[in-house]
């Protein structure tokens, strides 16, 4: 495994972490996270469910992810243009993305209200319940991880050729809170509620500082492969 792949799912995982604190993503996984606390009696369970809602929210990332850069990369004429001018699309890319996660672009669009009439009918399927939640709410895009899965982990898939590996540690990486809680529930909940506060803490300073160092990283790529200042 070469460095910059290395570093590709190193910022796979940070992406998906980063994505599923944000806020709307974030009001998903405590909805999840309130959904799993009702199995509480069973710790097994509990921790069955949060497994399951992992794989649900992963295995979307991962179709989305096999189709999407599969269908880049299988084109002749598109897969010789992006290798072509990929650093030189990733400049501009990463600023706007970077400016959505710092607030300098805002999005009225709501996320998808999908998530919560699927939640209400799904009570009775037992633990198997946390891989549907994880399918639906996955696929409950709004504009925050929108940006973060289209606008960053897809092109950063295609630029290391990563159908599979990308998708998947991006998508263990948004479901990771909802595990880490499903564990926590088990211990108690008043370490619970002492982690869902630090991570609301943790989540305002890491998206901005993400956000700049995407503005910095753009700047640069666009300065060099755009610019040609180097």
């Amino acid at each position: 495994m070469t460095g910059g792949l290395i570093l590709g799912l190193a910022s796979a995982a940070w992406l998906g972490v980063l994505t599923s604190i944000s806020p709307c993503p974030l009001a998903t996984n405590v909805a999840a996270i309130s959904f799993i606390g009702r199995r509480i009696g069973s710790p097994r369970i509990a921790v069955a469910t949060g497994l399951l809602y992992a794989l649900g929210r992963t295995l979307v990332y991962v179709v989305l992810g096999v189709l999407l850069v599969s269908s880049l990369l299988s084109a002749p004429a598109v897969s010789h243009l992006l290798q072509k001018y990929m650093n030189k699309l990733l400049g501009p890319i990463l600023i706007l993305v970077g400016m959505v996660l710092v607030g300098l672009i805002e999005f009225n669009i709501k996320g998808s209200k999908l998530g919560e009439r699927v939640g209400q009918r799904v009570e009775t399927w037992g633990m198997w319940s946390g891989l549907v939640l994880g399918v639906v709410f996955g696929l409950s895009f709004c504009p925050g991880s929108a940006a973060l899965f289209f606008g960053s982990l897809i092109p950063l898939a295609v630029k290391y050729e990563s159908r599979l590996w990308l998708p998947m540690v991006y998508g263990a990486g948004t479901a990771l809170p909802v595990l880490a809680f499903a564990i926590l529930m088990v211990l108690g909940t008043r370490a619970v509620g002492q982690a869902f506060n630090r991570i609301t803490q943790f989540e305002w300073w890491a998206r901005r500082v993400t956000g700049v160092i995407f503005i910095g990283i753009g700047v640069y790529f666009s300065l060099v492969y755009i610019f040609r200042v180097w």
